[in-house]
């Protein structure tokens, strides 16, 4: 029995130095993601065929945690305008938002956007994502 008693002491000091390590690796640690958009034309659309060819922009941002949850946390949908009126891409319409509360362990963010085309009628509805990780940068650029 006195021989288990001399080993508390020693396991006493090597479960307090693997205490800290391992709750900060199980600690959820809230932060916030920087996102910035960039909104242009992607071709000139000077042909006569664009004159009255329109296009809209929805923008959705959505969190999806490790179990496939997903929960949209900000959207924007552009109001429509003929192609020929969008910016080129030195003139971009940008936006910078940012994202709080995202757990960078057990989250990540995907940003949808939606381009929907209008020409005399006819409609053409084009979806893209994108996936935010830790790694990268939070820019998108959406070229109409």
């Amino acid at each position: 029995m006195n021989k288990y008693i001399a080993w508390l002491p020693a396991f006493i000091i090597l479960a307090t130095a693997i205490y800290k390590p391992v709750k900060e690796a199980t600690e959820t640690k809230l932060v916030s993601k920087d996102i910035s958009f960039s909104v242009y034309k992607s071709s000139s659309y000077t042909s006569v065929a664009y004159n009255n060819t329109s296009a809209e922009v929805t923008i959705i941002i959505e969190k999806v945690d490790t179990k496939g949850q997903h929960t949209i946390v900000w959207d924007k949908k552009l109001d429509s305008k003929y192609l020929s009126k969008y910016p080129s891409v030195e003139n971009a319409l940008t936006q910078k938002i940012t994202i709080n509360n995202l757990d960078s362990k057990k989250e990540c963010l995907v940003v949808n956007y939606i381009l929907r085309y209008n020409s005399k009628g006819s409609e053409l509805q084009m979806h893209s994502s994108t996936i935010l990780a830790d790694n990268n940068a939070g820019k998108v650029d959406i070229g109409i």
